[in-house]
């Protein structure tokens, strides 16, 4: 594995990012099972930096054959008009400029395996729902089913496959530690908390489950990695309790 994080707080959040002791955990675990990582603090906005880090790890691991393009940023929800200009540009470099410089700087060295790959991209349901509140994620989330859709026709005859997950609530600290998203389900309460909003979470969707766990959408991850999708590329994949369909 070839993993990075930016391992540090953003200013215009309101929930935590992830921090340096669990990239380091992160690590532990894949060595635990007697497997090679080469992960580092790295910022997705940071091109130099990934570029760098890529080549050690392909240098150190051999070959490139799947990446997965998942590091972003949700901010508080406001209407568009209230939205700070510094959170806006926060989320479009993470969630869009961060993709692309992620899938730019990979198909090079999956192309060089000349074994082909699969490149899955982390969208979001909110895009293909257009969430109200949050236009500048549901911009970013639908921006990199555009860059996907694009490039899965680039790559094809390269045998490279490029297919787009769109997550629904997740149970992640960007759902149940984000405060200030609280506020919209019970406007009504000074300082909400999780247990305050499940509720509104469960009832909002199809399914009747609060949220997805991430697992899911790791086994939704590993699919389309694999053999078993290998005739499958340029698709939106919603693991969303059926909330689009509905």
């Amino acid at each position: 594995i070839i993993g990075l994080d930016r391992c540090e707080p953003m200013d215009t959040m309101g929930y935590p990012l992830g921090s340096e002791a669990q990239l380091a955990e992160t690590i532990a675990k894949v060595e635990k099972l007697d497997r090679r990582i080469v992960a580092a603090k790295v910022d997705v906005r940071d091109r130099a930096g990934m570029a760098a880090l890529l080549a050690e790890g392909v240098e150190r691991l051999g070959r490139l054959d799947i990446v997965v393009a998942s590091a972003g940023v949700s901010p508080p929800a406001v209407p568009m008009w209230h939205m700070p200009p510094a959170a806006f540009d926060d989320v479009i470099t993470t969630n869009l400029t961060g993709v692309f410089n992620t899938l730019a700087l990979s198909v090079p060295d999956i192309r060089a395996g000349e074994l082909g790959g699969s490149i899955v991209v982390i969208s979001s349901g909110a895009a293909l729902n257009g969430v109200p509140n949050l236009s500048s994620y549901v911009a970013a989330k639908n921006g990199v089913i555009g860059l996907a859709r694009s490039l899965a026709n680039e790559v094809a005859r390269f045998q490279i496959r490029v297919n787009v997950i769109a997550p629904g609530t997740v149970n992640t600290p960007m759902v149940t530690e984000n405060v200030q998203q609280f506020r919209l389900f019970r406007p009504d309460l000074p300082a909400p908390t999780v247990d305050d909003v499940a509720e509104g979470f469960r009832t909002s969707m199809p399914m009747g489950l609060a949220w997805i766990e991430p697992d899911q959408i790791s086994d939704a991850v590993l699919f389309l990695a694999g053999d078993q999708s290998r005739y499958i590329t340029g698709t939106v994949l919603p693991v969303d309790q059926g909330t689009t369909n509905h």
